[in-house]
């Protein structure tokens, strides 16, 4: 991606609405919608791109206050908005439990089962300090902890993207080869293992992100669009997809992994994991993200206005993620008390997915009408 002139860039804000709308599907499984989110024709899925796209918007956001000496400031913006993330996951968690309490209460305990959140009936003293210290994670909101994280360290990265971006790029590659190769990780407090998203791997997408916003502020591209490396990029595409989605080609590529895997090659470069975001996620999620940033046709289309509602949802990220949140817990609830039907499944994902886009619209407005209020004039509430 490269600056827009004269605005914001409607990519940015088009594909992250378009990874939250798929991120809320996938977290409702078990739903026929499922079949049609990005994780079914490739190895990586939303979470990447939401990760990268956040790394994005920092470059975007904070990288001025870097280059004009104004380090101190922006560096406190930053922790800011780090601190609002913690409470973010500290209200969700509460949900989660209300929500599993409530179903409970309803004649459907199979949700407190769920998502983690039975330790606060298994050690409620471990549950409690866990949540409190990042380390117990529910399922579904378990990104937000790894960003909080990442945020926290965004002075550091951002200091080395304005002055130093090759040292940073080869730092950030090397901690994530490390944490694949010796599973290193932030433990998982009261449980055993560590963190679903292992910060030390997850930090290249946002580096790459970063740097690549930084990128943006200075009206350049990261990496240049040249006709070969889309050409190679899309190659790739085609690859992965025909492997996802072709059960005998599978089986001969994934026959070759296990052969690379046999001769000693280590599991994060042979395995599709997630938590440490494996070669093979890393690798198709690049080439998704250099193929779609660099064809023209793919910002002419974000700008279209019938592409607003997912604009829109792009622009609050963070509110409407947390929102899908708390809804598909609910979700899971009336799916575990009621049998699934098309009617149910598309009630849920759709009815959920207005919800948030009404909620973004809402407070895109509550924004505009706050920025034109004149000084000494209270904003509506």
């Amino acid at each position: 991606m490269h600056e827009t002139t004269g605005g914001r860039d409607p990519r940015l804000d088009v594909l992250r609405g378009l990874a939250l709308v798929m991120i809320y599907i996938n977290h409702v499984p078990g739903t026929l919608w499922e079949a049609f989110t990005s994780r079914n024709y490739g190895f990586s899925d939303a979470a990447e791109g939401f990760v990268m796209m956040a790394g994005v918007a920092a470059g975007l956001a904070y990288s001025s206050g870097f280059l004009r000496g104004d380090a101190v400031p922006t560096a406190r913006r930053i922790w800011r908005r780090g601190w609002t993330l913690y409470m973010v996951h500290i209200l969700l968690t509460v949900i989660a439990v209300a929500v599993a309490a409530a179903f409970y209460k309803l004649g459907a305990p199979q949700l407190s089962n769920e998502n983690l959140t039975h330790v606060i009936f298994d050690d409620p003293m471990g549950f409690m300090l866990g949540v409190a210290l990042l380390t117990h994670q529910l399922g579904y909101a378990n990104i937000l902890p790894m960003y909080a994280a990442l945020l926290f360290l965004a002075p550091a990265f951002l200091v080395l993207a304005v002055h130093r971006p090759k040292l940073l790029l080869a730092g950030s590659i090397l901690l994530w080869a490390f944490a694949g190769q010796t599973r290193f990780n932030l433990p998982n407090y009261p449980m055993p293992g560590g963190w679903f998203f292992n910060p030390f791997a997850w930090q290249l997408l946002f580096v790459i992100g970063l740097l690549t916003g930084v990128a943006m502020k200075q009206g350049r591209r990261l990496v240049p669009a040249t006709p070969a490396l889309v050409w190679l990029s899309g190659s790739v595409l085609v690859i992965v997809l025909i492997w996802a989605k072709f059960e005998p080609v599978a089986d001969v590529l994934n026959a070759g992994r296990l052969a690379l895997a046999k001769l000693g090659f280590p599991y994060w470069v042979t395995e599709f994991e997630k938590s440490i975001v494996s070669v093979l996620r890393l690798v198709h999620f690049l080439a998704l993200a250099y193929f779609l940033s660099a064809l023209p046709i793919v910002r002419r289309i974000c700008a279209r206005p019938e592409l607003a509602p997912l604009a829109v949802m792009g622009r609050n990220g963070l509110p409407v993620f947390a929102l899908g949140t708390a809804l598909c817990y609910a979700a899971q609830g009336v799916m575990d008390m009621r049998p699934n039907t098309p009617v149910l499944e598309a009630t849920l994902i759709w009815g959920g997915v207005a919800l948030q886009w009404l909620f973004a619209v809402l407070r895109d407005r509550w924004r505009f009408s706050k920025a034109r209020t004149p000084v000494g004039v209270p904003a509506t509430p």
